[in-house]
């Protein structure tokens, strides 16, 4: 090996050590994006309400806690940070109503629209009202929920 092809195989490696190192570094740092979402819901309010996403088959449109379905072809809106877009009063009304488009209309098609849920108990609906309204998104992350949201709903990319 000449002393050109050692010299630049030491830059390399240098480079390398160097780029590792500072990764492991930044890696070990706690970082407010790792985890945006949250609930202010007690476990068995969560518990609860989760047992009823499950039963009423909402996982097949929206995901929680960023869970997505791989067959999942819907563009429903995620419900991680709904709390911090809705008050728990409007998600009621919404999950009570006979007619959710006319509380928020949808460019869905109308098989893959919000059903009603107005049938429901009362008492599930407002513990799922509750529960989504617990789940919160941080500060910092709201703008980017927020502009997700309205693209989901209209179909217009909000990064413009």
């Amino acid at each position: 090996m000449r002393g050109g092809e050692k010299f630049v195989l030491l830059a390399i490696g240098v480079l390398v050590i160097f780029g590792v190192g500072r990764n492991l570094l930044h890696v070990a740092e706690p970082h407010e994006t790792d985890i945006p979402f949250y609930s202010t819901a007690t476990s068995e309010v969560a518990r609860k309400a989760t047992d009823l996403y499950r039963e009423n088959t909402c996982r097949s449109c929206h995901s929680l806690w960023s869970l997505k379905d791989v067959m999942q072809s819907v563009p429903a809106p995620m419900l991680d940070g709904i709390g911090s877009l809705r008050t728990e009063s409007w998600l009621y009304d919404y999950l009570s109503s006979p007619n959710p488009q006319a509380i928020l209309p949808s460019r869905l098609k109308k098989k893959y629209q919000m059903p009603s849920f107005a049938l429901m108990p009362e008492s599930d609906r407002k513990l799922l009202a509750s529960y989504l309204a617990s789940l919160r998104v941080k500060d910092w992350y709201l703008e980017q929920t927020k502009k997700d949201e309205q693209e989901k709903l209209t179909g217009v990319d909000q990064s413009k």
